[in-house]
Parts: structure tokens; C-alpha cells; sequence
């Protein structure tokens, strides 16, 4: 089974900025053609989920009833839109914790597949804005897609630990390779 999996923040929604967190429903925006993006993946087949660091919650930032009311409003908002996710899999832990969830590590990755039995990595992407993102891709065996609508710039090429298989500039344009493929 073809699985995509994707970061959040930066990759469907507008990325807050460094050390920033989206902390309500409010701050939460969706960046542009991101829902039209998910629906198209939906019409795909594809099975589709969200695989998030979410370090505020264990920070004491913002709880986690909050993390959940906007998750529930953004499935609500890409149902809406034609589109779905299956599961959405965070991880809430600060990154001196040393767990097996928290990117660039793949335990979510491996949770997703253990939830889903069938998905099969070889025949998966990652979409991520990070290079933590290409990290975990590359540690469950999928195909590694950074998008420029986050965190990272092309511009730190050169300081990468390691090159994704694709780049594009948004996760519209990694949707539409990703179908014609």
C-alpha cells in the first residue's frame, strides 16, 4: 500500500517561525492550495498522514487539548475541501527527552505502518519542509520530498546532512509529481 506522509506545520499550514509554535486554531493557516493539494491525494488512493513534532505541548507552550481542537478543526477543514488524512501521529516530547518518536527518528513512521498494516515504504513519499523530515524518509525506507514553504531554504543546500530525492516549491507542486509518477 502507497502511503503519503507529511510533516504540518510549513508543509499544510503556514510555518510559525523558528522556536514559534501554532498555538490556537487562529494562528492556524493553511497555505495555499494545501487542501485542494490533500483532496487530490485523497482522489489518488493514497493512504494519508500527518507526522508532526509538536514540542509546545511537552514544553507546557500550549496543552494538549489545544493540539487536538486544532487538529479536529483542520481534518474538518480539508474534509470540507474534498480531501482526508487517516491518522495524524505527533510527537509532544521536548527534544532532550531522547524518544523514538520525535523526527528525524522514524518511530511515527513505524507506528503509522504498525496501525496500518500494508503500507510499504519503498512505495511511499515524505513531504517535509525540514531536513529532519528527509532524515526520518530516509530512515523508514521512503522517498524524501522537501518543500520550500517551511522552515528550510534552498539557499543551505551545501550544509544539508543529506539531499532529498525531490524539491519543490510547495506541497502542490510535490502532489502533482508525486500522481504523475
Amino acid at each position: 500500500m502507497r502511503a503519503i506522509f507529511l510533516d504540518r506545520d510549513g508543509v499544510i499550514n503556514r510555518y510559525p517561525g523558528d522556536k514559534k509554535y501554532v498555538t490556537s486554531w487562529e494562528s492556524f493557516k493553511f497555505l495555499p492550495k494545501a487542501k485542494r493539494a490533500l483532496a487530490r491525494l485523497s482522489r489518488a488512493n493514497f493512504k494519508i498522514f500527518v507526522i508532526s513534532n509538536q514540542a509546545g505541548v511537552g514544553k507546557g507552550i500550549f496543552s494538549q487539548r489545544t493540539l487536538n481542537s486544532i487538529t479536529r478543526r483542520m481534518l474538518a477543514k480539508i474534509e470540507d475541501g474534498a480531501g482526508r488524512i487517516d491518522a495524524v501521529y505527533y510527537c509532544t516530547h521536548k527534544k532532550n527527552d531522547h524518544c523514538s518518536c520525535r523526527k528525524p527518528k522514524a518511530g511515527l513512521l513505524y507506528k503509522a505502518r504498525k496501525d496500518f498494516p500494508g503500507i510499504e515504504f519503498k512505495k511511499s513519499f515524505f513531504i517535509g519542509d525540514t531536513i529532519r523530515d528527509i532524515l526520518a524518509a530516509k530512515a523508514a525506507g521512503c522517498k524524501s520530498v522537501l518543500v520550500l514553504s517551511g522552515k528550510e531554504k534552498i539557499s543551505n543546500r551545501l550544509n544539508w546532512l543529506l539531499q532529498p530525492d525531490f524539491i519543490f516549491p510547495g506541497l502542490w507542486g510535490a502532489v502533482q509529481f508525486i500522481i504523475k509518477k
